[in-house]
């Protein structure tokens, strides 16, 4: 698998302060309102459920204990909190919260090499537009694929994912050629675009795939990835439409 580093920005024209805006909104709602993790009672209330999306209704659910099947550690399992807010909203608000430190950095790292290309293409307020959509979209993905395969309905998704796997679905058909610098195992190279991201999208419809044999979901939301990506896909014709084909061009 390859872990993107970088990649060529010698055709940027304006400074990215959308994608700034967007990493530094992650990090700040997930230091301050998530609590570094911590804050259950906010997280498990502006997460997206599939079965609230579903019925249109809040649904407050009571704390557990779940024992780990291979450890016997016993784990606290909280309760989805009251939604101060419509349950649609969720749709959005769950793309700015993420479920550890790791997961917000990987996250923010594909934002980062990836998301000022498509800010540079589309302009400020288009890209803004883009992004938001796509991670909707994904979310959208993430209930429907959920109901369609029997997976809980009651697990809360959050994160960036789905947005970011659109930026990166975008970027793929723009740059397929550029280059971007990856780590593959330990070693440091450069690959096309299309084979960088291209690997990303083939893992996550295996894993995706896999979810048909096991209903448990693995605690990863492929259905947002893969939706996403196919989102981003579509969504960067419409959203580049209008635009000079020269500033289109990889």
């Amino acid at each position: 698998m390859f872990i993107p580093l970088g990649d060529d920005n010698s055709d940027r024209r304006i400074r990215p302060v959308v994608n700034y805006a967007l990493i530094g909104l992650n990090v700040l709602v997930f230091l301050f309102l998530q609590g570094l993790g911590e804050n259950y009672r906010f997280t498990y209330a502006y997460s997206t459920v599939p079965q609230e999306i579903l019925s249109g209704r809040d649904i407050v659910t009571q704390e557990q204990i779940a024992v780990d099947p291979g450890s016997g550690m016993r784990v606290r399992v909280p309760g989805l909190q009251p939604t101060p807010v419509s349950v649609y909203l969720t749709l959005l608000t769950s793309m700015f919260m993420h479920g550890g430190l790791m997961h917000l950095l990987g996250n923010m790292l594909y934002l980062h090499i990836f998301g000022d290309n498509i800010e540079n293409v589309l302009g400020h307020s288009r890209y803004l537009a883009f992004y938001l959509a796509c991670g909707i979209l994904a979310s959208l993905a993430h209930v429907f694929s959920s109901a369609a395969l029997g997976v809980s309905l009651l697990i809360p998704s959050l994160g960036a994912s789905g947005a970011i796997s659109g930026v990166q679905g975008g970027y793929i058909l723009l740059f397929p050629r550029r280059s971007v610098r990856v780590l593959f195992f330990r070693m440091v190279t450069q690959v096309p675009a299309l084979v960088a991201i291209g690997a990303w999208f083939v893992f996550q419809l295996i894993l995706g795939f896999g979810m048909l044999a096991d209903s448990s979901g693995g605690g990863v939301a492929y259905g947002a990835h893969i939706g996403g990506f196919i989102a981003g896909m579509l969504l960067i014709k419409l959203f580049g439409t209008g635009l000079q084909p020269a500033a289109r061009r990889s």
